[in-house]
């Protein structure tokens, strides 16, 4: 029976040693507490995974500790996106041996102005066919400065190894027509946790948020809230994740998951060069609002 991508998936960050090299041990560490949350499936070497600063032979590393840990038949997805379609695919086939159950592909974006409709369909249509495990399309604008747009969606869904997507956009218009103009087997992942809830009611079957690193119980509970017509209660708890949402995202990015998460009890280490660790005043930040959600989470245990 094939996986099913529904629920809330974590965007897991890549840990490294003081030097910069990838420690799998810190990984392994981490991974054995993410197991244990009610997260449908995890994304392993993507936007937050610091992907673009990984070597070759460093992802397919942290691919096969992610593959001991994570259980079978809990999706694993792997991050595969490179520039060019040849590196694409390379890097495909080899998630797909490693243990992927499925590839996340970032758009290309260097030459924005000839990444067109058709030269999107034409890139994934060679991955897609090229690559062992299924493949979820993977549109993050604000990153890429490029819009996989639904008229290119709308034709490479109809490929039998595209079975969905990650929208990291918070245009709800957008999102709207993804779901709309796609088969009811492919699966519209959101990616931003301010629209959580409104991806949700427009056909959304879930979502890839940096904040289910670090309170996964939350943003599932948003989840099972909005698929149970408790909309009362589902806008009210992600305006509560909004706040670190924001800290985790346009505010402080890939460093303030990381210094997040620290303040959560799991050591990720700090990010690779030429990112930097976070300030102090960023730290603070952090806590408050971790504070300010445990306080919601009580709350919510109890209703």
């Amino acid at each position: 029976m094939p996986m099913t991508l529904t629920g809330v998936f974590a965007p897991l960050p890549t840990p490294f040693h003081a030097n910069g090299d990838v420690d799998t041990l810190k990984f392994r560490g981490a991974l054995a507490r993410w197991i244990t949350t009610p997260l449908a499936g995890f994304v392993v070497l993507g936007s937050n995974g610091e992907a673009v600063f990984l070597d070759e032979d460093e992802a397919d590393r942290v691919i096969a500790t992610a593959r001991e840990a994570v259980p079978r038949g809990r999706p694993l997805i792997i991050g595969t996106g490179r520039e060019s379609t040849r590196a694409t695919i390379r890097a495909t086939r080899r998630a797909g041996d490693l243990g992927a159950d499925f590839v996340l592909v970032r758009t290309p974006g260097f030459f924005k102005s000839q990444m067109t409709t058709d030269a999107f369909v034409r890139h994934y249509s060679a991955v897609a066919d090229a690559s062992p495990v299924p493949v979820l399309l993977y549109n993050f604008t604000a990153v890429t400065g490029v819009n996989l747009l639904p008229a290119a969606v709308v034709r490479l869904a109809t490929h039998p190894n595209i079975v969905g997507m990650k929208e990291s956009g918070g245009d709800i218009a957008q999102i709207a027509d993804l779901v709309s103009g796609t088969p009811k087997r492919f699966a519209v992942l959101a990616g931003t946790t301010s629209t959580f809830y409104a991806a949700l009611c427009v056909g959304c079957v879930g979502a890839v948020l940096a904040p289910a690193c670090v309170v996964p119980d939350l943003c599932v509970r948003l989840f099972e809230l909005t698929k149970a017509g408790r909309h009362g209660e589902a806008r009210a708890l992600q305006a509560e994740l909004v706040p670190l949402a924001k800290l985790l995202g346009s505010a402080y990015g890939v460093p303030g998951l990381k210094a997040a998460l620290k303040l959560a009890g799991y050591d990720v280490g700090e990010p690779r060069s030429p990112l930097t660790a976070v300030p102090e005043e960023a730290i603070a930040a952090l806590r408050q609002a971790l504070t300010h959600l445990e306080q919601t989470s009580v709350v919510s245990r109890q209703s």
